[in-house]
C-alpha cells in the first residue's frame, strides 16, 4: 500500500506543507483574500470571520487540490498519452475543490455558494490545477537519456562495454574486465582508475581494482586477503589495503 497513488498523494502533500515557501505563500494569500474579500464574501462577511473563513479554505483547498492533482498524476503515470493527466487533474481538482468549499459553506453557514458562485471555485480551481501541471510537464525531460558510460569503459570496443567488474595490471597494460568481456589497454592503472568516474571500487593491490558492487565473496588469508567476483575469479588484496576493505564493510572490522 506504500506505493498506492492515494498514499503518494498524502505524502507529496504532505512535503509540500513542510516547506516554509508554501507556508509563506499560503499565509498571504490568505491575507489578500481576507483583505479582498472574492466570491461575495466581502459584502457577507466582516473582516474578522472573513479571515478566518479564508483561513480555513485556503488550506484546506490546497491540500485537496495537491492531493487530487497527486493522485492522478500517479495512477496514469505509466500511460502512454499525457492527455489522461493533462484533462483529468482540472477536471477532477475541479470537482474536489468545488465540493469541499460547498461543504465547508454548508457547516459554517448552513448554505451553500450560489451555482454562479461555485461555477466559479471550480473554474478557478481547475486553470490553477492545469497551469501548475502544464509548468511541471515543461520542467522535466519528456525522455531521459541513459547517462554516458564511465570514460573508461568508452575505450573499449562497443561489445565489451558492460558493467566494470575488475582492473589488472598487465605488464605495460591494463586488463579491463567487465560483465560482456576482457579488454587490454595500453595506460597505467592509476590513469584507468581515475576513468572509472561514479563506480564505486578500490585498489586492493599495487596492479588490482576491483568494483566494489562485484565484490560477492572475501576472506582473510593470513595478514591478506582473497576476493571472488561476481564472473568468478579471485583476486589477492594485499596487507595495505586491509583497512580499505573494512571501511568498505567487504571485511569485518
Amino acid at each position: 500500500m506504500s506505493n498506492s497513488p492515494t498514499q503518494h498523494a498524502l505524502r507529496e502533500t504532505r512535503q509540500i506543507f513542510a516547506k516554509p515557501i508554501a507556508q509563506i505563500i499560503l499565509i498571504a494569500v490568505i491575507v489578500l483574500l481576507g483583505v479582498s474579500g472574492p466570491f461575495g464574501t466581502l459584502e457577507a462577511i466582516s473582516f474578522g470571520p472573513r479571515l478566518a473563513y479564508w483561513a480555513v479554505i485556503v488550506p484546506v483547498t490546497f491540500a485537496v487540490g495537491m492531493c487530487t492533482s497527486a493522485f492522478i498524476v500517479e495512477t496514469f503515470r505509466a500511460h502512454h498519452s499525457p492527455w489522461p493527466t493533462r484533462i483529468g487533474v482540472p477536471v477532477a481538482t475541479a470537482f474536489t475543490v468545488a465540493t469541499c468549499v460547498t461543504i465547508i459553506n454548508m457547516l459554517a453557514f448552513g448554505t451553500t455558494l450560489l451555482v454562479a458562485q461555485l461555477g466559479s471555485v471550480a473554474v478557478t480551481a481547475g486553470v490553477i490545477a492545469l497551469v501548475i501541471q502544464m509548468v511541471s510537464d515543461q520542467s522535466q525531460p519528456e525522455s531521459a537519456d541513459a547517462p554516458a558510460p564511465a570514460t573508461l569503459l568508452q575505450r573499449l570496443d562497443l561489445e565489451k562495454r558492460g558493467a566494470l567488474i575488475s582492473m589488472s595490471v598487465q605488464d605495460h597494460y591494463v586488463e579491463v574486465t567487465s560483465s560482456a568481456g576482457t579488454s587490454l589497454l595500453l595506460m597505467r592503472l592509476s590513469d584507468a582508475i581515475r576513468e572509472t568516474g561514479d563506480i564505486a571500487g578500490l585498489q586492493v593491490h599495487r596492479s588490482h581494482w576491483v568494483a566494489t558492487a562485484h565484490v560477492v565473496k572475501a576472506k582473510r588469508d593470513g595478514d591478506k586477503a582473497i576476493l571472488t567476483l561476481s564472473d568468478g575469479r579471485t583476486l589477492p588484496a594485499s596487507r595495505s589495503r586491509i583497512k580499505d576493505l573494512k571501511a568498505a564493510g567487504i571485511l569485518p572490522v
